[in-house]
């Protein structure tokens, strides 16, 4: 039992302390990555098909892809039906609370004298399965995404690239610059955003990110950089390796 209730001091703090640079595109990505990883292997674990899960959870097996998927498209709520019923949304209850609350007097909890700690945690990025290049090409979308929504200008450059390419004559990228035509035109962002393969070649592919401005670029590639290091969350701040 006081196992269980250091334990559970530790969480408390950690979750407490946690804090995210003020600016890390890339970080939040990864995290909801492997948020989204650890749900689809918990399903698996759990015996459960993608058709039973959805009916459980009362979404369709389109936004359980895209849950499984890290997609900050579904809401939170979406995010913990699946928790629910996968059995850990008490996880996000510790993240919900602001402190836990003194056991009543006489119990093992009341008595309980755990100090403090300080826990951090390292999240980093596994070089040896291409989970950099994919990230990385995940991010830079997004970022351009982001801007090409509040400047219509970027978009515009975006085609007249794709028009340069496709002009240039036969390419094995010719069917996906084709399909980039039909994106463009009618902004149907999310066929880039996931995790298919066939949206990670639309990615390799792209006119996107040939006009994404040069310091939007650096910032992404730099956070790559650093999460490939590792960055550290936990204690007063968050450490980003130099």
């Amino acid at each position: 039992m006081m196992v269980l209730l250091d334990k559970i001091c530790s969480l408390d703090y950690y979750f407490g302390q946690m804090n995210l640079p003020d600016s890390s595109i890339v970080l939040e990505r990864q995290l909801l990555l492997q948020l989204g990883d650890r749900l689809k292997r918990l399903r698996k674990a759990q015996g459960l098909g993608t058709v039973e899960m959805a009916k459980r959870a009362s979404i369709s097996r389109t936004t359980l892809s895209s849950v499984e998927s890290g997609d900050p498209g579904p809401a939170l709520g979406t995010y913990l039906r699946v928790m629910s019923v996968l059995g850990i949304s008490g996880e996000l209850a510790l993240l919900a609370g602001d402190a836990l609350q003194p056991g009543p007097p006489g119990t093992a909890a009341a008595r309980s004298r755990c100090a403090r700690p300080v826990v951090q945690v390292t999240v980093s990025i596994d070089d040896t399965r291409h989970q950099v290049q994919d990230l990385q090409s995940l991010a830079l979308h997004e970022e351009a995404i982001r801007l090409a929504r509040s400047d219509p200008d970027l978009v515009i450059r975006a085609q007249n690239t794709l028009n340069r390419w496709l002009a240039s004559g036969n390419s094995r990228s010719m069917g996906l610059w084709q399909e980039w035509q039909e994106i463009l035109r009618d902004t149907k962002w999310r066929k880039v955003l996931g995790r298919t393969r066939r949206a990670q070649e639309l990615r390799q592919a792209s006119p996107l990110t040939a006009v994404l401005p040069a310091q939007v670029r650096e910032s992404v590639l730099d956070q790559v950089r650093q999460l490939r290091k590792g960055v550290v969350l936990g204690g007063p701040e968050t450490h980003v390796p130099t």
